[in-house]
């Protein structure tokens, strides 16, 4: 019989998938957004909510429609080909953009141990690049990160999120300054801006939960393990997540938070002294370089799957004969990080581009529930997941992603701009590569998908 997924097989699971570096660093822009401290905590406390909804959401989709490929194919079958296209390019685009952000919350915290003053952002964005290129280097070379490896470096997160979370236990090197409300605007608007504002950041870090829609037909006793298994891991991330939020602004004050940017190292160096502040910097580098290292390996896969459905050219394909490496899909991915880091050389620029296309591949995935419902009826009863309060949870997830773009679009007008422009030029390409001719692949896919 095939193996199935325990209980706590998938809750960890979805504690692995959410919980990455994010936290070590958007604590402080979501900060520098809010107007108050009940804003800010609201907005991580609404993140979570809205985590759960998206998870259960993805749950189901799995579930009813348990296909390798993940977003590709429940694109193309609940949408046209064009369309499962254009958002997988965007978001190819999304984790290279990503993968860029993370890479500079590392390069942030390790040019601490090398430098004595505040490294410039050129100077961040340079170790961020050479970080991508020597892990470009590494994958060229045919070297899988095994699981042990991975377990490791997961081990040594989990450690640093609890060791943030112990600062709340020494009251001595608590700041003595507690926050005072000073000119808070009375017009509700600026409430909801600032706490759609706050959100972005709080999106990018509970991000990861999508991913549950590849485990739908792979949990035991889906209608009773998923449910529980998501609850119970998005609970633990919300208080992981709380807690350390608390832990900041207990330990560097709220006001000074906002003008942070390697918020975890401050904690570490109050609580150990500077050697403490230079080991916690140097072991959170380590653990950017392992997520760095797992999406060069993965974005080039996907890549290699949309060639063989004919929506890429056949180049992308190509694989090295001594070292079975996607030479072609490996090169543009890491390529196209370093173009990101080039024209966005900080986090908040990378932040909002992300999160703006991240919005729209939520939303219009997420939507496909309504679209499955109706075409895998005769699934009903069968076992498999089927979640409460349908519609009500997809409805929530895709307005609080509206609102979020919506928020993106009002702060940086330019990106939300650029994300439309990259999302239509992807149409554009779609229909020109199949007028070009030598393309009857394409068509034959395309309509085996949508029989």
């Amino acid at each position: 019989m095939k193996q199935k997924l325990s209980l706590f097989d998938f809750t960890m699971i979805v504690v692995g998938l959410v919980i990455g570096m994010g936290i070590f660093r958007t604590a402080a822009t979501s900060a520098k957004e809010a107007l108050n401290p009940g804003i800010y905590f609201s907005a991580w406390i609404a993140g979570g909510l809205i985590a759960l909804c998206g998870a259960l959401t993805y749950a189901e989709i799995g579930s009813r429609y348990p296909v390798t490929g993940g977003y590709y194919r429940i694109f193309s079958y609940a949408y046209h080909p064009s369309i499962a296209f254009s958002i997988n390019c965007i978001i190819l685009i999304s984790n290279a953009a990503s993968l860029s952000g993370v890479a500079l919350i590392g390069s942030g915290y390790i040019s601490q141990v090398f430098f004595n003053e505040p490294a410039t952002d050129v100077t961040k964005a340079l170790i961020a690049t050479g970080a991508i290129i020597l892990f470009y280097c590494v994958n060229l070379m045919g070297l899988k990160m095994s699981a042990k490896t991975q377990n490791i470096l997961m081990i040594i997160k989990i450690s640093m999120i609890l060791m943030l979370i112990a600062a709340l236990f020494i009251p001595s090197i608590h700041t003595a300054t507690t926050y005072q409300p000073v000119n808070e605007p009375t017009d509700h608007l600026k409430w909801i801006q600032s706490f759609g504002l706050s959100l972005i950041a709080v999106s990018f870090t509970y991000g990861g939960y999508q991913q549950t829609i590849n485990f739908g037909s792979e949990v035991d006793k889906p209608s009773k393990n998923i449910p529980r298994g998501i609850f119970m891991g998005i609970a633990i991330i919300i208080c992981l997540y709380l807690l350390v939020n608390l832990s900041y602004y207990n330990v560097i004050g709220f006001e000074q938070l906002k003008n942070e940017k390697e918020i975890a190292s401050i904690v570490a160096g109050k609580m150990f002294g500077q050697a403490g502040a230079t080991i916690f910097s140097a072991l959170l580098f380590l653990s950017v370089l392992a997520y760095v290292n797992v999406l060069l390996m993965s974005n080039p896969r996907v890549m290699f799957a949309m060639s063989e459905d004919g929506v890429l050219p056949k180049l992308f394909q190509k694989k090295s004969e001594k070292k079975d490496v996607l030479v072609i899909s490996l090169t543009t991915f890491a390529a196209l990080c370093i173009v990101i880091l080039f024209f966005a050389q900080t986090f908040e620029q990378i932040l909002n581009f992300t999160i703006f296309l991240d919005c729209i591949g939520m939303a219009a995935s997420a939507a496909s529930i309504f679209w499955l419902r109706k075409r895998t009826r005769h699934l009903d009863g069968t076992g498999i997941y089927k979640m409460k309060l349908y519609p009500l949870l997809p409805i929530i997830f895709i307005c609080a992603y509206i609102f979020v773009a919506i928020s993106i679009a009002i702060q940086t007008p330019n990106t939300a701009l650029t994300g439309i422009i990259v999302l239509a030029a992807f149409m554009i390409i779609y229909f020109a590569t199949r007028k070009m001719g030598n393309d009857k692949d394409v068509q034959q896919n395309d309509a085996t998908r949508m029989e």
